[in-house]
């Protein structure tokens, strides 16, 4: 198959797979998501992609009748029928079927959608150009849901401008991005935002704090602010797609630059995570 479309247990090509109107995301966006990447029919850090995902639907009180085993075998399964080596591993689950209301009262199992697509991940090497915007969305940063329209903007504020992704801020705090997150190196120190509801923690960044710490890198959780980011030896974008891209520019202006063997390790080591869990057997 060149994609793939799942759906409640029905298969096949992405353009021909048809879903319910009263499928609760097609009017409410009322369900969570998530998503990796997959080289040689092997999904990077599947099984941390799966256990954010069901902690989203936790935060929803969204309910799929499947045990995470079972889902992670259905995905590594489902991966394999697709032609193309390198691909992008989409998954999510609405709360359910029925007539629209706004208010839930009865239980509901939710509907799983999966979605592959041939897609390599980004060049790690090469620099993002940045653009800063205020963070306006809704809290619940933190559930991975499907009421996206704020991202769609930023992202297409961004895209629009020529940049590649928008970094969000609050009141002068650095939150996230549109759809990665983003870290800054600063005197050998790694500092991130903390896992509250103002940030989706991603399984990028977690790759990332780990890989400092195992590198002897101080890894500080505490938020920082738009100057701070500036002046940042490094500015570190992380996603399942962009595992440590640094920040060439912000808003026009020339950032990082000041750690690049450090960043140039960092890189080379999460570029070996991928390549060696995704190698052929």
């Amino acid at each position: 198959m060149k994609t793939l479309g799942y759906y409640n247990g029905e298969i096949g090509e992405l353009e021909e797979l048809r879903v319910p109107m009263l499928d609760r995301a097609c009017y409410f966006g009322d369900g969570v998501y998530d998503a990796a990447y997959s080289r040689n029919h092997k999904v990077y850090a599947l099984r941390e992609h799966i256990d954010r995902f069901y902690n989203s639907m936790a935060l929803l009180n969204i309910h799929l009748d499947m045990h995470p085993d079972d889902l992670e075998t259905l995905i590594r399964d489902l991966v394999k029928k697709v032609d193309a080596d390198e691909q992008f591993v989409y998954f999510q689950a609405s709360r359910g079927t029925g007539l629209r209301s706004h208010a839930v009262t009865a239980p509901m199992n939710a509907n799983l959608w999966i979605m592959l697509k041939p897609c390599p991940i980004r060049d790690t090497y090469k620099k993002a150009n940045l653009l800063a915007v205020e963070d306006k969305r809704f809290l619940y940063c933190n559930a991975k849901t499907l009421n996206l329209i704020p991202t769609v903007l930023y992202s297409t504020e961004a895209e629009n401008g020529g940049y590649d992704e928008a970094v969000l801020h609050r009141n002068g705090r650095v939150t996230e991005c549109a759809h990665s997150n983003i870290s800054i190196l600063k005197d050998g120190v790694l500092r991130t935002a903390p896992a509250d509801e103002y940030i989706l923690a991603g399984i990028g960044r977690a790759h990332l704090m780990r890989k400092c710490r195992s590198f002897g890198i101080p890894v500080v959780e505490e938020p920082f602010t738009l100057s701070e980011m500036m002046e940042a030896d490094e500015i570190i974008v992380t996603s399942a797609g962009s595992l440590c891209i640094a920040a060439g520019t912000v808003d026009g202006k020339t950032v990082g630059g000041k750690a690049p063997e450090l960043l140039r390790r960092l890189q080379d080591s999460l570029m070996d995570d991928y390549f060696r869990a995704t190698e052929k057997d």
